[in-house]
C-alpha cells in the first residue's frame, strides 16, 4: 500500500476532529435530519460534513483511491484501495455532548479481511489507534496488545435497546456489564484490555463501523468473530450487517458464548 493513502487517511482523521470540535464550540446543531444516507437510515448534519470531509480531501489528493461511507455508499474513483469510513461512530453521542464518539478509517478492498490499515481516533480525547496488518497496533504511538489471561469477573460492553439482542441479558447477572454507544472505540478498548469483550448479538453493525477496529483488536492478538463463534468477515458493502463479538482471547470468547447460549 502506497505510504500516501495512509498519509491521507491520518490527514482526514484530524481534519474530521477539528472540525467537530470547532462545530461544537459555535454551538451548531449537529443532530439535525437532513436526508437519506445509502444506508438507508437518516442523515444528520455531523454525518454528512464530517463525511464531506473525506471525499474532499481525497478529490484533491489526486491519489486513486475510492471511498465507502454510509452516506455517500461506494464512490469510485478507479483505485485498487477503497477508504471504508465511518466519519462519526456515536453519533448520538456526539449531538448530546457525551465524550465518547470517533472518527473510523480503514484501507482496503472488497472485503473486511482485507483490511490493511485502520485508524480510530477518539476525538473528544484525540486518542488514536492505528494497526497495519502484520504490523501490530498503536495507542498514541505506543504498542499495545490484548491481555491472554484474566481473573475475575469479565467486563463487558454491550450494544443494547432496540440496536440490542434479548439473548444479551444474562450477561448483567454474570459479569460487569457497559453499553457505550461507538462501536469502533469499544473494540479498540479491547485491544489493550481496558475491558475484555465487545458484543452486539444482533446482526446490526455494518463494515464501515468495524472495519478498522477489526483491524486493530486482531493486531493486538484478540479474536473478532460472529455470535456462531465464527471468525468474522464481510463483503465491503453498506446493506450488509453483521453480529459481533470482539474478545481479548479465546477463552474469555468461550466463556460469553456459554452464558448467552
Amino acid at each position: 500500500m502506497e505510504r500516501e493513502i495512509k498519509q491521507l487517511s491520518m490527514k482526514i482523521a484530524r481534519e474530521i476532529a477539528r472540525t467537530v470540535k470547532k462545530l461544537q464550540f459555535e454551538n451548531i446543531n449537529l443532530g439535525r435530519k437532513i436526508g437519506i444516507g445509502a444506508d438507508g437510515t437518516p442523515t444528520e448534519y455531523i454525518d454528512k460534513i464530517t463525511e464531506d470531509i473525506a471525499i474532499k480531501y481525497v478529490k484533491k489528493s489526486n491519489l486513486a483511491v475510492n471511498i465507502l461511507s454510509e452516506e455517500a455508499g461506494f464512490l469510485d474513483f478507479g483505485g485498487e484501495y477503497t477508504l471504508i469510513i465511518d466519519p462519526i461512530d456515536g453519533t448520538r453521542n456526539a449531538v448530546r455532548g457525551i465524550p465518547f464518539y470517533a472518527t473510523s478509517i480503514a484501507v482496503g478492498k472488497d472485503t473486511l479481511n482485507s483490511v490493511e490499515y485502520g485508524i480510530v481516533m477518539n476525538i473528544p480525547t484525540g486518542d488514536t489507534y492505528i494497526a497495519e496488518k502484520g504490523e501490530g497496533v498503536y495507542l498514541n504511538n505506543r504498542r499495545i496488545s490484548a491481555p491472554q489471561h484474566v481473573s475475575g469477573k469479565i467486563l463487558s460492553s454491550l450494544v443494547l435497546g432496540e440496536s440490542g439482542d434479548s439473548r444479551a441479558k444474562r450477561l448483567p447477572y454474570f459479569d460487569n456489564v457497559r453499553s457505550l454507544g461507538a462501536a469502533s472505540l469499544e473494540m479498540c478498548l479491547v485491544a489493550h484490555g481496558a475491558i475484555d469483550c465487545f458484543l452486539c448479538l444482533k446482526k446490526h453493525l455494518r463494515i464501515t463501523d468495524i472495519a478498522a477496529a477489526t483491524l486493530i483488536v486482531r493486531e493486538a492478538h484478540g479474536v473478532v468473530c460472529d455470535r456462531k463463534g465464527r471468525e468474522l468477515n464481510m463483503p465491503s458493502d453498506v446493506l450488509e450487517r453483521v453480529s459481533v463479538i470482539a474478545s481479548v482471547n479465546k477463552e474469555i470468547l468461550s466463556r460469553l458464548l456459554t452464558t448467552i447460549d
